[in-house]
């Protein structure tokens, strides 16, 4: 990914973060007792099924079901906190690249990505055109696209070593 997509999709890309974040929080999973209770109540068509109790068989099934729910509870939480771990890394690597642009870039590319001002508020605020602000924004992106260069560099290598 390159910085300018990060431009364009920060605040959505934000807002998935914080998403995946309520999301691993408030994890509740699937509620397997009362999976296994209508397992075993219920009477599947053609099979002769004992009507005083649960069958050995049905049991079984339950119990295979209990494993396979939480294996798959498992891997659900585990997806959850890889793309919790992984969106929130990007966002973070972001930030990291703004704080090292040269001059007032970090704080101008801040107002304008992180914050969401307009190319308006962002004139007033630092008292410059709107050519300027384009001038900035051009600048930031080089500079940043030199870290994500790195990055991808830094990437590969790790991959082929």
């Amino acid at each position: 990914m390159k910085a300018e997509e990060m431009f364009r999709s920060y605040a959505a890309r934000k807002q998935e973060v914080d998403l995946l974040k309520f999301r691993i929080t408030n994890f509740r999973g699937i509620d397997a007792d009362e999976v296994i209770k209508s397992m075993c109540l219920a009477k599947p068509e053609g099979e002769k099924v004992q009507e005083g109790g649960t069958s050995d068989r049905t049991a079984s099934v339950a119990l295979n079901y209990r494993k396979t729910a939480d294996r798959l509870e498992d891997e659900m939480f585990d997806g959850l906190l890889e793309q919790y771990r992984r969106k929130k890394a990007e966002i973070e690597f972001f930030h990291y690249c703004v704080s090292r642009l040269s001059g007032k870039l970090p704080e101008v590319i801040t107002d304008m990505v992180v914050e969401g001002m307009d190319w308006q508020e962002l004139s007033e605020k630092y008292s410059v055109s709107h050519t300027m602000i384009g001038k900035y924004r051009r600048k930031a992106l080089k500079e940043m696209d030199v870290f994500y260069e790195i990055r991808e560099k830094n990437d590969l290598e790790v991959m082929l070593s």
